[in-house]
């Protein structure tokens, strides 16, 4: 039954509870970092290490926490993940740290983040505070590789640096469409994916907070 639960707390996140999809959560992220599935790719997986080992150790010290000030350990504890993990792209893959910008050091403000040590890690112990933790940052990621993908794809006809599209200035057919390697495609592409999973799934569409006069009822 505890295996059964893990695993629902692990796949829920992926497409029925996405944190981007369906919570709208890390969506300025989601925005500026999919250019490239490279930087994608990365933006993911430095958010999932930090939201994981970060629900993991405020899940550890969830009882010795003041409930004053525990927005402040959270936030502390997850800046200073975020700082290790800015220090280590900088060493170790600096051109992509450099594409990414303010945005990895922005992972410490980021709503997934702090939503999910503020709503389920100081809630939970470790074990289920760091899947719940793994599978939000792998739906966050999916996200991330969907629309990167889309984007690197049709905006320079290649994925991960390889040519997939033969470029028509090199004898080939595709020409890049520039629009999608500007900001305002990521914004399209992601509303087109909320669109489309909640047609599929209509259960995750918002109940109507008013509904529309009905015109034949309009007084006289």
């Amino acid at each position: 039954m505890a295996r059964a639960s893990l695993w629902s707390t692990l796949k829920q996140p992926l497409v029925h509870q996405n944190p981007v999809t369906l919570q709208i959560l890390g969506i300025c992220s989601a925005l500026a970092v999919t250019t490239s599935v490279a930087t994608a790719l990365t933006m993911s997986a430095a958010l999932t290490v930090v939201v994981v080992a970060g629900a993991g150790l405020i899940s550890l010290i969830r009882h010795h926490i003041p409930n004053s000030i525990r927005l402040i350990v959270q936030i502390v504890i997850v800046a200073s993940l975020v700082i290790v993990i800015d220090q280590m792209l900088q060493a170790w893959l600096p051109e992509i740290s450099r594409k990414l910008s303010v945005f990895v050091s922005l992972i410490a403000t980021n709503c997934l983040v702090l939503g999910r040590t503020e709503s389920f890690s100081r809630l939970n112990p470790p074990l289920p505070a760091m899947v719940d933790a793994l599978g939000n940052g792998l739906g966050y990621s999916l996200v991330l590789m969907v629309i990167g993908s889309a984007r690197e794809l049709f905006g320079a006809g290649t994925l991960l640096g390889w040519q997939v599209l033969p470029l028509a200035d090199q004898g080939g057919w595709f020409t890049p469409l520039n629009l999608m390697l500007l900001a305002p495609s990521a914004f399209f592409l992601l509303g087109g994916l909320v669109w489309a999973i909640r047609s599929i799934l209509p259960a995750q569409v918002e109940a109507s907070e008013f509904d529309a006069p009905d015109p034949t009822e309009v007084p006289e």
